[in-house]
């Protein structure tokens, strides 16, 4: 009988905390974004999954991740550690099919 009552107020406070957190317009869009994000990525639709293939264009990437926009505001302001990693993988690839 108790763990009824304790799992109905569990509930109940799950529903206020959610309540309350999507009571903003931004924390809604996030989780529909979120949400939307792992349906995608179990249904095998997204278009990169790769954060390789990311590195190599940061600011062109279809995938509006939070890791990938940080990657994307290092590179305009400088950083070319991604994409020169990325390039130098490619290269390496490009000249092993070559050898083959």
């Amino acid at each position: 009988m108790r763990k009824r009552y304790i799992a109905s107020v569990a509930g109940a406070v799950g529903a206020g905390i959610m309540g309350v957190f999507l009571n903003k317009e931004e924390n809604r869009n996030k989780l529909k974004e979120r949400a939307s994000y792992i349906k995608n990525k179990v249904k095998g639709t997204n278009k990169s999954n790769s954060t390789f293939e990311d590195a190599g264009i940061p600011d062109q990437a279809d995938n509006k991740d939070p890791a990938q926009m940080e990657n994307a505001k290092m590179v305009s302001e400088g950083s070319q550690f991604g994409v020169d990693y990325y390039n130098q993988v490619k290269e390496n690839q490009s000249e092993e099919k070559d050898l083959k």
